[in-house]
């Protein structure tokens, strides 16, 4: 019995910590965002400029531990890191949770997302889990004895594990979990089909007495319905809270909402181009790649002389910050703006690339990666 449960737990532990590390090595820089939160949140930004390396490093521990469990290897020292790192994510989501600092852990990144409270129950499943192998961890046998074997398998999967990281760093995600990935109508997405229901929220009143200080809290239906409100004694307390009843339909992009300098909605018009339209997304132009941005620059020039392509840029930044940008760089691109999170979420680089049609992702690129126009025009513009 002893022998089975050990077993179970290893396998369990050891394939969810690679399985948790791949997924999130898929999209470091996403989770390099999500360790930017928890960052602001314990009040050490200074760790915000390192936060993807941070994640890139994160992400090629829990591989390694959790294949080293499955192998066996140094099962002393395994266990005890093992131990130790799920103390450390146990205490985090508990703080998301109770605190409800950190809407979504980013334990298993975009591709599942967890509530606060869900994530801390799997990490108190896997806390139990991994106190069970470090209380019988001198019955954990090896699968391989020889010192030289367990050493090169720990380099190639410590190797694998960060070129992988870099990998998706500088390439895109290998699988894009996003609701920007390619082959998406961004229109469609945010909507919400016919016949699905929204989100049901009810208004949450602090009600105060003036002549008693007797105080209460009322749902906007009680409020109306008990007629309180027609009692002059009873005034409104501070702001009104919106809170949750039923979760109704999620749409897939919900924050898009694209304007110019002056505050004009543009969403429509530039998502919904029934032509080729290249969009550069440049969410924060402090910390672009500059270089890149010429380069793009002169692909939005000639795309446009060649083939009337319109081109846009995409930012967070302030107006005032942008129009000097723009004419520091001399950008063709016309400059809108929108929140930083849906950027973030549209391409994974600063600046990363968006070719759409109607409304559709056509393809997306890293920076690096960006195609000429004479290859864009081969694949798309001259069909």
């Amino acid at each position: 019995m002893k022998r089975t449960a050990l077993t179970f737990s290893r396998i369990f532990v050891g394939v969810l910590f690679i399985l948790s590390g791949l997924i999130k090595a898929n999209d470091p820089l996403g989770f390099g965002y999500k360790l930017q939160e928890y960052f602001e949140v314990f009040h050490i930004p200074v760790l915000g400029d390192y936060a993807t390396a941070i994640a890139m490093l994160l992400c090629a521990m829990e591989i390694v531990l959790g294949a080293l469990l499955l192998f066996g290897f140094w099962s002393k020292k395994v266990t005890v890191a093992l131990l130790g790192t799920i103390i450390f994510f146990t205490f985090l989501t508990f703080v998301s949770a109770a605190f409800k600092v950190v809407t979504s852990c980013g334990c298993f990144g975009d591709a599942i997302p967890l509530t606060p409270w869900q994530s801390f129950s799997k990490d108190l499943v896997l806390l139990l889990m991994i106190v069970y192998l470090f209380l019988h961890r001198d019955l954990i046998r090896p699968l391989y004895t020889s010192p030289g074997v367990q050493t090169g398998v720990f380099s190639a999967v410590l190797a694998f594990s960060l070129l992988f990281s870099q990998y998706t760093y500088h390439a895109l995600p290998i699988v894009d979990f996003l609701p920007y990935k390619v082959g998406a109508n961004i229109p469609e997405l945010m909507k919400i089909p016919a016949g699905a229901k929204p989100d049901e929220f009810e208004i949450m009143y602090q009600l105060v007495n003036k002549k008693t200080g007797e105080k209460k809290t009322l749902s906007d239906k009680a409020y109306l319905k008990t007629g309180i409100w027609k009692d002059a004694n009873w005034e409104i307390k501070g702001t009104p809270e919106k809170r949750l009843v039923k979760k109704g339909y999620d749409v897939k992009i919900k924050d898009l909402n694209i304007t110019d300098a002056s505050g004009t909605a543009y969403t429509t018009e530039l998502i919904e181009n029934p032509y080729y339209s290249i969009v550069i997304v440049a969410y924060d132009l402090g910390h672009t790649n500059e270089d890149a941005i010429a380069k793009l620059n002169a692909v939005a020039l000639n795309a446009a002389e060649q083939f009337n392509i319109r081109t846009v840029l995409l930012t967070s930044n302030s107006a005032q910050d942008a129009e000097a940008f723009s004419k520091k760089m001399k950008l063709f691109a016309e400059v809108f703006y929108a929140d930083a999170v849906p950027l973030k979420s549209m391409v994974r680089a600063n600046p990363g690339v968006l070719l759409l049609k109607n409304g559709v992702v056509v393809n997306k690129w890293h920076y690096s990666l960006m195609p000429t126009v004479d290859e864009l025009s081969a694949k798309y513009f001259s069909k």
